[in-house]
């Protein structure tokens, strides 16, 4: 056996040795999601971290024909490519808009060659569980394997014998930013800057990524590499440009759009070299103090032992029994996608980029980054008070003090900027959700003060509600062009304003909550008696026609709507369900037309507006079955043990989110209102580990007695439950709740 195999069969029997019998972590399967526009990778990254490591697989080649640029790849890997051009790093998981995924490193042997259209290889053998991914280069027969610390990450490469080389690539990768800058700070240490943003192309999103990047080996012979440009439009024709100059004996700064930096090594047969990486978002100095405090005196093997133990102790805090070993890899999944973002942002010494500044701040606290809140606020923020409200409070504390140093609450925020990404004003139903749960570690005076500016504040400088005035005027959004999406503004602004409303009467402002609830009820300008829908409304004051409730199926240009049309839409009125069924005629009516979204196939799994949709027939005593039976299918059909086991992208953790909740048999179809759906759960027994010192138990027990579908009956501590909704305080204490399941509705 050669030295190389030696090498990589004491690695497995290592981590044979150290990781015998089946604990959560190993239903995991990074690989659900990474195509069908899941936009999941399979890289290595550990619970919430600022740095993750992934393969980057999404540039073309003279075998291959696509291209990231070709078309829209929010992701650094898709499963169905086979085309790998190196190791990204600072990744996102499950976004929609092309950003970060760069620093690209890349292990290759033979002549050098620095042209990533020629050095990328096939790869084969992949292995990937949470917080290590492992594959073979087919072109080099190099072995790559990765894993992570909070804000570091290793790479461990095999070589063969023969000339090797490491190429650091800051020329390519997600982002639709360029222009990098680094310099030689020993034979083995680089440092430099990388310019990210521009999330989908918001231009005020940029913001720098520093970084330091460690070699194991001193190589020997090593230098910078630039991509030549035409000096004018007339110099156009010069032979050098599009071609790689490369540096040898320059070793001070290099900057531009397309630089990179190689390493020469000879290498033995199984001889292994590291790269370590670290990153921050606030200095070169930072990224540095990050790499040698994580790593300090750790193995690679250390380090991704230390990321599985990190996996199992969070997926740990749910623990189910039953089901398949399918349904479990599919739970465990989803709770591991569930658990990326948002992260921290925060150094090690504390110190973080100020939102929307160019200067720092420092904390004591964990500051949260990647903030999805279109998508999050409608479970996983709630996911999060029940399992981790320790980290709910940090991130709520986040929100007040992003409020603080720029002035508003986030909407979508990406490391330190704003990118004012979709509909609405996320961040209060999130809020107040906490708050109605009894979490109130936060400055709840100044939480108030930003979600009334935010909800008031008029004319252009609100950035968060850019078409307030007129919402203010006439209770809702009037179309300002055909595709403007005006409808979903509102309806997303209906909710904040109805959280807002419960929270100022919690605090006793009554004419704050009277305004605010009255505001949450402009929903009903936009019913269409004609067609039983919600309908965009022109600056007339007039329904806009011709009208095709359908039109926008498929993400296509929908009039009034974003990402969606009238049919996933209508019904997105959570916190006024039974006003919604007297417009539409009564209860009968309402359930036949909700009914006939899903009949019809109407209603889309892909994204949210409509995924609380099923849940909500338990509104309505007797009709209960339809979620339980609604929800168990779409479980069966589009959550599952494949790589397109997503129905789309996976939005930073929401779509698993929902699976999650649907498997342990309740959710929450309200943001803002701390309440919760019961359906039936596909486990016989969830515990889920509660946090003492916010709950008044450690534990909260569900169980299920007798087969079938169906839920007969459901009891919480011994008392029968009259109702398929509870509220959170009936959980608040832990206990058991038992659902008795039965094969008839």
């Amino acid at each position: 056996m050669t030295k190389r195999l030696l090498a990589f069969a004491a690695t497995v029997l290592l981590a044979t040795e150290m990781w015998a019998g089946k604990l959560p972590v190993d239903y995991v399967n990074p690989f659900i999601g990474t195509t069908n526009f899941g936009t999941c990778n399979p890289g290595a990254i550990c619970p919430q971290g600022l740095m993750s490591v992934t393969p980057f697989n999404v540039m073309g080649s003279p075998e291959n024909k696509f291209d990231k640029d070709a078309r829209w790849w929010s992701t650094p890997y898709d499963v169905t490519n086979c085309f790998l051009t190196g190791f990204a790093h600072v990744n996102m998981s499950g976004v929609g808009c092309p950003e970060t995924s760069s620093l690209l490193v890349m292990p290759t042997t033979g002549k050098l060659d620095v042209d990533y259209h020629n050095y990328g290889s096939k790869y084969k053998g992949e292995i990937a569980n949470p917080g290590y991914y492992a594959t073979t280069l087919e072109k080099y027969d190099i072995k790559a394997e990765l894993t992570a610390t909070p804000r570091t990450s290793i790479e461990r490469y095999t070589f063969p014998a023969g000339e090797s080389h490491i190429l650091l690539n800051l020329g390519e990768g997600l982002t639709n930013e360029t222009g990098a800058t680094m310099k030689f700070v020993s034979d083995t240490e680089v440092e430099g800057t990388k310019l990210l943003g521009t999330f989908c192309y918001f231009p005020q999103s940029v913001f720098p990524v520093y970084f330091v990047m460690r070699l194991s080996k001193a190589p020997k012979k090593s230098g910078y590499w630039k991509k030549m440009r035409p000096m004018t439009a007339e110099a156009a024709w010069d032979e050098t440009a599009g071609k790689y100059k490369l540096y040898t004996g320059y070793r001070r700064d290099i900057s531009g759009d397309d630089i990179g930096a190689w390493f020469d090594f000879d290498t033995t047969e199984g001889e292994q070299i590291e790269v370590r990486m670290g990153v921050s978002f606030t200095s070169i100095e930072n990224a540095r103090e990050n790499l040698d405090k994580e790593q300090a005196g750790l193995s690679f093997n250390e380090a991704r032992k230390n990321a599985r133990e990190a996996w199992n102790k969070n997926l740990s805090t749910i623990e189910v029994e039953g089901g398949t070993d399918d349904q479990k890899t599919v739970f465990y999944t989803a709770f591991y996608h569930m658990l990326i973002h948002p992260g921290i942002l925060q150094d090690v010494n504390g110190e973080y980029p100020i939102m929307e500044h160019e200067t720092t701040g420092k904390t004591n606290r964990n500051r949260y980054t990647v903030f999805s809140l279109w998508d999050t606020y409608r479970n996983v923020h709630q996911m999060m008070t029940l399992l981790f409200p320790d980290r709910q409070m940090d991130m709520i504390d986040t929100f007040i003090n992003m409020y603080k140093e720029w002035g508003w609450l986030p909407k979508w925020e990406l490391f330190g900027r704003e990118t004012m990404e979709m509909e609405g004003d996320p961040a209060l139903p999130i809020i107040v959700d906490t708050w109605m749960k009894g979490f109130r570690d936060f400055d709840v005076n100044t939480a108030y003060e930003a979600m009334v500016k935010s909800a008031t504040t008029q004319g252009k400088d609100n950035p968060v509600r850019p078409d307030i005035d007129e919402y203010l005027k006439r209770g809702y959004c009037p179309m300002e062009s055909q595709y403007d999406n005006s409808v979903s503004h509102a309806l997303e602004y209906y909710v904040a304003d109805h959280a807002l409303s419960t929270f100022a009467r919690a605090l006793g402002k009554k004419e704050d909550a009277e305004r605010f609830y009255k505001q949450s009820m402009g929903y009903k300008n936009y019913f269409s008696k004609e067609y039983g829908t919600l309908r965009p409304i022109t600056q007339e004051g007039k329904f806009y026609e011709p009208f095709n409730p359908k039109e926008g199926e498929n993400f296509e240009p929908s009039p009034g709507f974003h990402e969606g049309n009238a049919w996933n839409y209508t019904f997105y009125v959570p916190h006024d369900i039974m006003g919604l069924a007297k417009l539409m005629g009564g209860k009968k009516k309402f359930v036949e037309h909700l009914q006939s979204v899903f009949d019809r196939k109407n209603y889309d799994p892909a994204n949210e507006p409509d995924i609380a949709y099923p849940y909500l027939f338990s509104y309505f005593k007797g009709e209960e079955w339809r979620t339980q039976k609604l929800v168990k299918e779409l479980l069966a059909e589009y959550f599952l043990n494949k790589p397109w086991g997503i129905p789309g992208n996976d939005d930073t953790g929401t779509m698993s989110c929902w699976a999650m909740f649907s498997m342990i048999g309740f959710y929450p179809d309200c943001p803002g209102v701390p309440e919760y759906t019961l359906t039936t759960p596909t486990f016989s027994k969830v515990t889920i580990h509660l946090d003492p010192k916010y709950y008044g138990s450690d534990r909260l027990v569900i169980e299920t007695e007798g087969k079938g579908d169906f839920v007969k009956a459901v009891s919480i501590n011994g008392k029968k439950q009259a109702s398929m909704r509870i509220n959170h305080k009936a959980i608040a204490n832990g206990g058991t709740i038992r659902y008795t399941l039965s094969d008839k509705h």
